[in-house]
């Protein structure tokens, strides 16, 4: 095996664990959300408002953080986002245990939000380049693996909790062990290319010319959508259930369960999906199922089939954000612009989202309010049109574009 194919199967496995270190720190900060709300005692609303200090963060920072990569490199970037997730987390914890401060604790979750956008950004370039040098689809399983991230937190933090572990501890640790982890993984990445002096590389774009292209933007759209389904099952899936189905709140976190197993075991298959049909018939099938996998969900007679209904979502939900990043990345000199534009259009759904439902179910209720989920998904599948690769000339564009090549494991 060539040198070059070694170091890309180790940036592969660097990718990995970036995602799913992304995702641990996240779903930790998550698990302590309820301690956080009693211990600063905070209402419903003024709770919404801290936890919109986050989204913010990421949202101003997302559309900066291609810059940043394209200045820093994807390394650097992600071991600069880690760093300020640790600082977020540590400023947050002695916030919460030690000042009860909320204005603090918001600007720790500023903070935070900031670094996961940057490092967010630069592990999704790295990994569309990974792809380019395996010449292999396999940003869905690089996403799985953020996925399994929530999951092995939100586990942890539920032990924690019955052990009555401190929120300042359990946070600091996570911080500690989130600037660890990215100094470790960030050296098996790719080198970045080295800089022409005096000028830009041949076929550049600027930051502000990715946010005119009609492709770009239209990717954007496509990622909002189906952005939107899966943080829409995040934030109500569970609501769902017990206010629309009168189950008991074990049954909604089920339901929830079965969503995030779907989504994952769907990014998981990912690439098999990809090998056969190609990228943007992988996304019409994606968003098809999303859009009668929420349909089912509101509309089911009975508990299992709202369930079977939550599966469908998840697996319809899984392949949106992996592919639509990976299609904004087709060109590899413009690859960190292009996905900071796309990320920041993304993101927006999670800004937007929990309001536009709260607004939603205070009228129409919860589980009737879920159809915008639906709605969201049925416009991603009339753009995902612009998903289509901009060159088919190697096997990883063949692939992406007719369903031809191979699958890595």
């Amino acid at each position: 095996m060539s040198a070059a194919p070694t170091a890309a199967l180790r940036a592969r496995t660097a990718v990995y664990a970036a995602f799913v270190l992304n995702g641990f720190c996240f779903s930790s900060w998550v698990a302590r959300i309820p301690s956080v709300r009693e211990t600063l005692e905070l209402t419903p609303g003024r709770l919404s408002l801290l936890l919109l200090a986050l989204s913010i963060g990421s949202v101003v920072a997302m559309p900066l953080s291609g810059a940043v990569v394209v200045r820093l490199g994807r390394a650097r970037t992600v071991l600069a986002g880690a760093t300020a997730v640790a600082v977020g987390m540590a400023t947050t914890a002695v916030a919460v245990d030690g000042l009860g401060s909320v204005p603090l604790a918001a600007a720790g979750l500023l903070v935070q939000g900031a670094g996961v956008a940057a490092w967010d950004v630069a592990m999704n370039v790295e990994g569309t380049v990974v792809e380019r040098r395996l010449d292999r689809s396999i940003m869905s399983r690089f996403h799985a693996g953020y996925s399994f991230g929530t999951v092995l937190a939100a586990g942890l933090g539920a032990g924690l909790l019955a052990l009555s572990v401190p929120t300042w501890l359990h946070l600091s640790v996570t911080a500690v062990l989130a600037l660890a982890g990215a100094a470790v993984v960030v050296r098996s990445f790719l080198d970045d290319p080295a800089p022409e002096p005096g000028s830009a590389p041949a076929g550049a774009i600027t930051l502000r010319r990715a946010w005119t292209e009609p492709r770009t933007l239209l990717i954007g759209v496509m990622v909002l959508g189906m952005a939107f389904v899966e943080g829409t099952a995040n934030d109500w899936l569970a609501v769902g259930m017990v206010d629309g189905y009168g189950t008991g709140h074990a049954v909604g976190v089920a339901g929830f369960a079965v969503f995030v197993t779907a989504m994952t075991l769907g990014r998981l298959l990912g690439p098999v999906v990809l090998q056969r049909v190609g990228r943007v018939p992988a996304l019409r099938v994606s968003a098809a199922l999303a859009v009668a996998g929420v349909l089912l969900f509101v509309l089911a007679p009975s508990v299992p089939l709202a369930v079977a209904g939550a599966a469908v979502w998840g697996t319809g939900a899984a392949l949106g954000f992996p592919l639509g990043m990976s299609a904004a990345a087709d060109e590899e000199v413009n690859a960190a612009v292009r996905v900071s534009v796309v990320s920041s259009v993304g993101y927006a759904a999670f800004l937007a989202g929990p309001p536009v439902l709260g607004l939603l179910a205070d009228r129409i209720g919860v589980l009737d309010a879920l159809t915008a989920a639906a709605v969201m998904s049925a416009l991603a599948l009339v753009v995902s049109g612009a998903a289509a690769p901009h060159h088919a000339g190697t096997a990883l564009g063949a692939e992406r574009e007719r369903g031809r090549g191979t699958v890595s494991s």
